[in-house]
């Protein structure tokens, strides 16, 4: 499919690589619209990022495990997402510790310093793989994490240049504007760069700009005259019901529609894209409560995933927004997913110190079910229903939940990662207005969702609605991201750096 006519360089030109000047600068929606506009352009994509920091993960069909941020790039090229698009996901649990996750699989639990010292030892593996990626697609778009110019750490990267080296990968590096001081951030990050690594980089992109872009031209001329490098785009701040950036989502605290759902910002807080599905309805606003002073009084309390429920809970408990949540839940409609779920319920047992040294912790009682953390984690695609809801998504938890005589299932799951089963999901209790699951992204489907927000707008006399398919408006906000990049980028510019005559 490909013309290749190789330009000045010894790229193997297949591949483009965006890089940005530090974490949120717009590096994973580029790399999306990137991806859709190759995919329109006729040729296979794929998205491409090797090592991903975020609580936010997806479960592929097969079982495995991987950032959500490849998985919109992975949408956006048309394709199911699968863990060799993101094989290093680290979940961090504190401060100083993460979860390594390796080609969707848990590999081990390590402190910041022991991943560093064994990033060497993934290098090889990471290009092996990449050249088999290499094989089965036209493009491969790859993203950067974080700033590249983090020079107490380039002697073992494998995520920035060190990677782009490892690929031999043509790079784009992009700054944001709307954090300001955008030319300083591109030229002080080419500055700390080597001469073969500012080589490396073909072009700079200026992310998130507000006002007349006239007034920035002079500023691009001056930087292009400092750094050597074309600008070769100005894109502009933009709103779309696109899943949120890894660690770039503005957890807002204001209501702005008929319809008040609140999700507790826990400290630890995980798959916040479990309530991307919701923003599509429009008499709907999601807020998010970090205190009592903003707790309000929500027509929906969402209790959401966390990488550390325990941790979680007491700093709930501690905080005194537990009374509140508790208080709450004795009239209104309450929802935990995975630990959310977890916390709903009468006690947490860690019998094997998953999370914490507390050997049995009190959970909120709102829901008769007992937790028990076991050594191995759950990560399965499922499909479930109820008596009138089919629902669909994905589990990602080490609790198992056992139920008291207060407590029912939620759901029936009938499919695991394509198998046919049985079990139960979730439960509910006696008055039905309490209910936790550990399905991520149950509000994906249009029944669950249907039926929730039209059991609030009757409560507060609003007319019923059908709701709409999520994955159509993703589909449709996808294109629209593409036709905004095209049309502020030289997309030309970047086919010629690939090598792709056109």
């Amino acid at each position: 499919m490909l013309n290749v006519n190789h330009i000045s360089g010894v790229f193997n030109l297949t591949k483009i690589m965006i890089q940005g000047t530090g974490s949120s600068v717009g590096k994973s929606i580029l790399v999306t619209a990137l991806c859709r506009i190759f995919k329109q352009d006729g040729y296979t994509v794929c998205p491409y990022k090797s090592q991903n920091m975020s609580l936010n993960s997806y479960i592929t069909h097969d079982g495995k495990e991987m950032g959500r941020a490849q998985v919109l790039q992975a949408y956006a090229c048309g394709l199911e997402p699968e863990a060799y698009m993101n094989p290093i996901l680290l979940k961090p649990t504190n401060d100083k510790k993460c979860q390594i996750i390796f080609n969707g699989k848990v590999f081990e639990n390590s402190t910041a310093m022991d991943y560093h010292n064994m990033k060497l030892d993934f290098a090889d593996k990471l290009k092996s793989q990449f050249e088999e990626i290499e094989k089965q697609f036209d493009i491969i778009v790859i993203e950067g994490a974080g700033s590249p110019a983090e020079i107490n750490l380039r002697d073992r990267d494998i995520v920035n240049m060190g990677l782009a080296e490892m690929v031999d990968a043509p790079v784009l590096l992009a700054g944001d504007i709307d954090k300001g001081g955008v030319f300083a951030s591109l030229a002080g990050t080419m500055l700390l760069f080597n001469e073969e690594e500012r080589k490396r980089v073909k072009g700079t992109i200026i992310n998130k700009f507000r006002g007349d872009v006239e007034i920035l031209k002079p500023g691009l001329k001056m930087l292009e005259d400092i750094i050597k490098v074309p600008t070769i785009g100005v894109v502009p701040h933009f709103t779309l019901d696109l899943e949120d950036e890894d660690g770039a989502v503005e957890f807002n605290k204001r209501a702005k529609a008929p319809i008040d759902i609140a999700v507790v910002k826990l400290s630890h807080i995980s798959n916040f894209t479990d309530f991307d599905a919701l923003k599509v309805e429009e008499d709907v606003s999601i807020r998010y409560i970090t205190s009592k002073d903003n707790f309000g009084n929500p027509d929906l309390l969402i209790l959401p995933g966390t990488k550390n429920t325990i941790d979680d809970l007491l700093a709930l408990r501690e905080s005194g927004l537990e009374d509140l949540i508790k208080e709450y839940a004795k009239e209104k409609l309450v929802i935990g997913i995975c630990g959310g779920y977890q916390m709903l319920g009468k006690t947490l047992k860690d019998p094997y110190g998953v999370e914490t040294d507390n050997k049995e912790t009190v959970g909120m009682g709102l829901l008769d079910v007992e937790t028990v953390f076991e050594k191995e984690k759950v990560t399965t695609r499922v499909k479930a229903n109820s008596k009138d809801a089919e629902v669909y998504g994905y589990e990602i938890h080490m609790g198992i939940c056992s139920y008291g005589e207060k407590a029912a299932p939620l759901f029936t799951i009938y499919d695991e990662n394509g198998k046919n089963v049985e079990r139960k999901d979730g439960a509910i209790n006696e008055k039905g207005n309490v209910m936790g699951t550990y399905i991520h992204g149950a509000f994906d489907g249009v029944e669950f969702r249907e039926n929730i927000i039209n059991r609030l707008r009757k409560e507060k006399g609003l007319k019923l609605k059908k709701s709409k398919i999520y994955e159509n408006l993703r589909e449709k906000d996808l294109d629209l991201l593409a036709d905004l990049v095209r049309q502020n980028m030289d997309i030309d510019y970047i086919y010629k750096v690939m090598g792709i005559k056109r």
